[in-house]
């Protein structure tokens, strides 16, 4: 990237909002078109597709699995990892991209009781992240949870408690900050400093259960 850094993050914060809106926007549909306890992967290209239209129509484009390219110390172009979904604007290069990890919280097990999924969500998305498997060169990083049972404030005390207890190897930075809302979205923001750089991290958590839910799933039976 050329220029001020906190120019850059502006710039990725207002897209992740612009991206929160759009998500808000299709989301009940997508939730609408998936059965009550889906994996991750069927609720994040469900939302990928359905959030198609509305990128076109806003310059965007998104897309799952994305794989960042990246040029090596003799030159070559070469792409060796993906993030759960992108999105990259109209006149941007590949290398410049919101990126998002998804993950699945509140999880029902086979004995009927939940399981937060909130190390997971930790280890194996957020630490991606701070370790530079995702966004490396970037200053902002992002993460989706889907609440399943849609109890989004539990889902937000055990992540948040999750990021604390892992504060030094996540290298956070201060507190988790809340983030407006949008729609039935619950967001907030945490700080990070690596060896070599600072990254803002941005989460999102859906409801995957509710009201609205209820009401698409009982129009499809």
């Amino acid at each position: 990237m050329i220029g001020s850094n906190s120019l850059w993050v502006e710039r990725f914060q207002a897209l992740d909002d612009e991206v929160m809106r759009g998500v808000a926007y299709v989301w009940w549909d997508v939730v609408g078109r998936l059965p009550v306890q889906p994996k991750e992967n069927q609720i994040t290209m469900e939302l990928v597709d359905s959030m198609f239209l509305w990128a076109r129509r806003n310059g965007l484009h998104v897309e799952y699995q994305f794989v960042p390219f990246e040029r090596g110390a003799d030159g070559t172009i070469y792409g060796s990892r993906f993030v759960d979904m992108a999105v990259t604007a109209k006149g941007y290069v590949r290398s410049l991209y919101l990126g998002y990890e998804c993950k699945r919280l509140n999880v029902k097990r086979t004995d009927g009781a939940r399981r937060s999924e909130a190390r997971d969500y930790v280890d194996k998305g957020m630490m991606r992240f701070v370790k530079g498997k995702y966004a490396r060169d970037l200053p902002l990083g992002c993460m989706l949870g889907y609440v399943m049972d849609g109890d989004v404030q539990w889902a937000y005390t055990k992540v948040t408690a999750a990021v604390m207890s892992h504060g030094q190897a996540l290298g956070v930075q201060g507190s988790p900050q809340p983030a407006p809302s949008i729609d039935t979205i619950q967001r907030f923001v945490t700080q990070h400093r690596g060896d070599d750089r600072s990254l803002e991290m941005r989460h999102a958590l859906l409801p995957f259960a509710g009201k609205s839910a209820s009401g698409l799933r009982a129009g499809r039976q």
